[in-house]
């Protein structure tokens, strides 16, 4: 373990930081404790590695480009350990196969370290917040008619709270980006939402897509693929999401 910080609140929640960059690890780790997070900080994936074979933590961020194991083979190493800890890539690759291999993987987000610290913070928390709910509790606030932040279209339910969504009460394994994504949809259910409203969702407001100026259409596109097959999953008949060509997409109303 290259680096530590730590509050002194015993009770607090573990992230571990897994990156070479010292200045930038050592920043989001000082960051992090200053937000009350226990942080433990490695630079490498073998030392990560070796401290979770005798340690614990609550959540993971982990670069991709490291010296000796990538951060893909990290995850693929510790899911084969058996440790299901939430992982988020937090990393500066753009290109969407980086974050489809990530997303396949296992991991439950995929973040540019270009963001601003106020929203890898927002991400971290939602997570941990909603797995600390557990499923059962999840599903009592989703079942529960007068939930705070519980959003319902027909079939759909959304936990804003814990940002977990069912589909005929069955839970849909989405991301958290996946999420945002669906329940801006549905808040605008009716309506047809631009490519780039949906890009910059995910990625930020003026946010340069890597494959020209329409680049971001393609980026939207491939969470879109991904979304419409996790409810197929569940349901081969949905047709929740309907593509307007050329323009965006729209979630259907009730009735559509």
């Amino acid at each position: 373990m290259l680096s530590q910080a730590k509050t002194s609140t015993s009770d607090n929640k573990r992230i571990l930081v897994v990156d070479d960059d010292d200045l930038f690890r050592e920043s989001i780790a000082a960051n992090l404790s200053e937000s009350g997070f226990d942080v433990s900080a490695f630079a490498d994936g073998e030392s990560f590695l070796d401290f979770m074979g005798e340690g614990c933590g609550d959540l993971v961020l982990l670069d991709w480009k490291m010296p000796g194991m990538s951060g893909i083979q990290v995850l693929h190493r510790i899911r084969e350990l058996g440790i299901e800890l939430p992982v988020i890539f937090l990393t500066h690759l753009s290109d969407q196969v980086y974050e489809e291999r990530a997303l396949g993987g296992g991991a439950v987000d995929f973040v540019e370290k270009t963001r601003s610290f106020t929203i890898i913070r927002r991400r971290i928390e939602l997570i941990l917040s909603g797995r600390r709910a557990g499923a059962a509790g999840i599903a009592d606030a989703a079942s529960d008619q007068k939930g705070v932040g519980v959003i319902r279209s027909a079939s759909l339910t959304l936990d804003a709270g814990s940002c977990r969504a069912f589909w005929n009460d069955l839970e849909v394994d989405l991301t958290l980006t996946e999420f945002e994504i669906v329940q801006w949809l549905v808040e605008r259910a009716g309506r047809d939402v631009p490519y780039r409203d949906l890009y910059d969702l995910v990625h930020g407001p003026d946010f340069i897509a890597g494959l020209g100026s329409e680049g971001y259409r393609a980026n939207v596109r491939a969470f879109i693929k991904r979304i419409r097959q996790k409810f197929r999953n569940l349901d081969d008949n949905f047709d929740g999401i309907v593509n307007y060509p050329g323009f965006g997409y729209r979630w259907r109303a009730d009735g559509d």
